[in-house]
């Protein structure tokens, strides 16, 4: 083999090593162990797909899901109209528009455990800023953690803080990216601005919009930072996503087997559920 070709396979070899350390190495691993029973303290033993069967009828795998489930429509379907209208009115060009676009993104590049913990203080129920003003204002107390629906909403709350800059982001560059020319034709034939919206942004950005819509389904259905150090899950279950239980049975419960086949199986579900997708909107889209 020439020296050319000897260096190019030397310079490949720290990737290469990477890949098959931190990626393919634990995901064949995990799968091994997904067919066991194994616990801290205990030898693995080989049990089949016991684990996946036993995940079928696990309550809190049920309840986990549900709620997941729920985060994931309720914040979707609150952060895609609000970031596309931001998107739409920062392309007015006011005054202190640049300004407001770094302010408006950054949370999205703050870390969501530093979120998470600020959260943790604005949601204090008792003496908490935000209790403190409706405290204030309507001389009300409101429940943020302790109770399961509050719960539910301050963490959806946070998500949509977090994640609705990411949506903008994506809409805002989108919406730069669009000819002008239709909106000149549609000038010239007297369309109206919500005319001009309806019939030609929405068509052109809709591609744009479901591939942001899809990337934020992900994040949605794998929580757990905001979760983990505002609720840990509770009151109760209440707020425990799928990600959490995944984390509470491997390293609270050490029930390893059952932890990874439960990763395993959320694997499994992201991919039938976005290879679906993808081929539905590649054929509505780009055929």
């Amino acid at each position: 083999m020439p020296k050319e070709e000897r260096i190019k396979y030397f310079f490949l070899l720290p990737a290469v090593v990477l890949i098959l350390s931190f990626l393919i190495f634990p995901l064949v691993y995990s799968l091994y162990l997904s067919v066991t029973d194994w616990q801290i303290g205990k030898a693995p033993e080989i049990i089949g797909i016991s684990n996946y069967l036993k995940a079928l009828t696990d309550g809190r795998v049920h309840n986990a899901l549900s709620f997941t489930l729920l985060f994931m429509i309720f914040t979707i379907s609150v952060e895609t109209p609000f970031a596309l209208g931001v998107a739409i009115l920062s392309q007015l060009r006011f005054p202190g528009n640049n300004i407001f676009r770094v302010i408006f993104t950054a949370p999205f590049f703050t870390s969501p455990i530093a979120l998470s913990y600020l959260s943790i203080t604005i949601f204090y129920e008792e003496g908490g800023p935000l209790n403190n003003i409706l405290k204030l204002l309507f001389g009300i107390k409101v429940p943020w953690i302790s109770n399961p629906n509050y719960a539910f909403l301050s963490l959806c709350l946070i998500d949509i803080w977090q994640w609705t800059p990411f949506l903008y982001i994506i809409f805002l560059a989108g919406l730069e990216s669009l000819p002008r020319e239709p909106y000149e034709a549609a000038t010239i034939d007297g369309a109206s601005g919500f005319q001009a919206f309806r019939y030609i942004t929405i068509p052109l950005l809709m591609p744009v919009i479901i591939t942001g819509v899809l990337l934020k389904m992900i994040e949605s259905l794998k929580v757990f930072d905001i979760i983990y150090a505002l609720t840990g899950g509770g009151p109760g279950i209440a707020t425990e996503s799928y990600t959490m239980y995944i984390y509470k049975t491997g390293f609270r419960f050490f029930r390893l087997g059952y932890a990874a086949a439960l990763s395993y199986i959320l694997l499994i579900m992201l991919m039938i559920l976005f290879t679906f997708l993808a081929f539905r909107l590649r054929k509505v889209y780009y055929e």
